[in-house]
């Protein structure tokens, strides 16, 4: 009942307030709106299914935060500890799990704080895509797309899952380099660098959601500009010369993860299935109106987006490295492909996306 009442009023309400509130306003409303909507969700497996997720046995990072001890040694030794660590820490490189125990020492330790943090990334991100829909294309664009962006089936890993922290620091690297490369001043360049200083964190976050990056670079292809890109990667370079000096090099990571997966169950899975597997699992974290949008859509600027996450996707797809994985792994790609929804003008499509949401809550059975 909750999900559908708190999905009902936001179809009602975020259409207008979309039409006539003031930007920066609208943008604070959006964040919270999505919060709320992942949140309802989330509540009705009872308020454990807000922090239950964080610590499935197995699993899930918060299990592993006493094995962190010091960060040196548990940095130098990381790759080659691999083994005594659970799924998804080996399946990703040691930033979260350090940033968890790190919390942990602050005496902000937890399911409950895990739980906030995950919540405030992935409502995060939606103010992010909105920013840059509105500079790539326009406000009337920006403003048309917030409804799609903020009441997608999405919200259904986002009070659940690390990868909604992911995506919200995803967001706004891509935010931050595209914004970039539509300024050519001092600011611009201060933009495209604290972008590549997310993408440095992101990279040290999660390997597959470093892909993201092809947003802005399809982006600075169209626009015929290079400098932004550059400067992003030297903003990177502080996070990954931090690690390596720390004891943990990037590559090293990604190669023992990419060892570890070849290993896992993963060798069993048919390719040819799981291709066309993992795009049916994409069309349910982004709904039914974005794929009827990504069919009409005829913007180009905003197809730049779009298109770059589109391209994203399909990489990661035909790579094999993502054969069987959950829905959840698309956060970081999804957001970006739900502006689509802009040129859909009935409000029907809005109430197909709360649709999905609350049917796939209440009728399949997940463990996020």
């Amino acid at each position: 009942v909750v999900p559908v009442l708190v999905g009902a009023v936001l179809v009602l309400g975020l259409p207008r307030l979309a039409a006539r509130m003031p930007w920066r306003r609208l943008l604070v409303v959006a964040m919270m709106a999505a919060a709320l909507w992942a949140v309802s969700l989330a509540a009705t497996d009872g308020w454990f299914g807000l922090t239950n997720p964080t610590v499935l046995r197995g699993d899930e990072y918060l299990l592993d935060v006493p094995q962190v001890g010091e960060p040196g040694p548990f940095l130098r030794d990381f790759t080659d500890d691999i083994d005594r660590y659970v799924t998804h820490v080996r399946s990703h490189p040691p930033g979260l799990l350090l940033g968890l125990w790190g919390l942990d020492r602050l005496g902000l330790g937890g399911p409950g704080w895990a739980a906030a943090l995950f919540i405030a990334g992935g409502a995060a991100a939606v103010p992010a895509v909105l920013v840059t829909v509105r500079r790539v294309a326009d406000e009337a664009t920006a403003r048309a797309a917030l409804p799609f962006v903020v009441l997608a089936p999405t919200a259904l890993w986002v009070a659940t899952t690390a990868d909604a922290l992911f995506a919200g620091v995803a967001a706004w690297s891509v935010a931050g380099v595209v914004l970039a490369l539509h300024r050519d001043d001092r600011r611009g360049d201060r933009l495209a660098l604290a972008g590549g200083l997310g993408f440095g964190v992101l990279a040290h976050l999660a390997y597959g959601a470093l892909l993201v990056a092809l947003v802005p670079l399809v982006v600075a292809m169209a626009r015929r500009r290079a400098r932004p890109l550059v400067l992003a990667a030297l903003g990177a370079l502080p996070v990954f010369a931090a690690f390596s000096a720390a004891g943990f090099w990037w590559v090293d990571g990604l190669l023992t993860t990419a060892g570890e997966y070849g290993e896992s169950v993963a060798r069993t899975r048919p390719y040819g299935y799981f291709v066309v597997a993992n795009v049916a699992a994409l069309a349910i974290v982004v709904g039914p109106a974005v794929a009827v949008g990504l069919a009409r859509l005829r913007d180009r600027a905003l197809w730049l987006l779009v298109g770059g996450a589109a391209l994203a996707c399909a990489v990661a797809d035909v790579s094999g490295m993502s054969k069987g994985e959950v829905e959840r792994i698309w956060l970081p790609f999804a957001v970006w492909l739900l502006p689509a929804g802009a040129c859909l003008r009935s409000r029907w499509w809005l109430v197909a996306q709360v649709a999905a949401a609350v049917l796939v809550q209440v009728a399949v059975r997940s463990r996020w």
